[in-house]
């Protein structure tokens, strides 16, 4: 996965779009809103999306190009975003 094609980096963008659109726009699902909180979810939703097939296996045969597993990508693309907003939430500083 390391030296991918440019078209498995758009499938794994597109997937990171679509699962922070929905986090973040339909669920409200954010540290804080706005456009930087949601261009940052889109990069980190990059990252889970391209760890998601070593992490969680090659599913469906058929739903995949070349190294890109659809299902998987999307699991971790979800995973991702909400371990870190969870993260920051729990460790965000209250002032008292």
């Amino acid at each position: 996965m390391i030296g991918m094609s440019f078209i498995s980096f758009l499938i794994l963008l597109v997937i990171s779009i679509v699962v922070s659109a929905i986090l973040h726009f339909a669920f409200n699902y954010y540290v804080r809103p706005g456009v930087n909180s949601f261009i940052s979810k889109i990069i980190f939703g990059w990252i889970g999306a391209w760890l998601g097939t070593p992490v969680f296996g090659k599913w469906f045969e058929g739903l995949n190009y070349e190294e890109v597993y659809i299902i998987p990508a999307i699991l971790g693309s979800i995973s991702i975003l909400i371990l870190l907003v969870d993260w920051v939430k729990s460790t965000k500083y209250t002032g008292t």
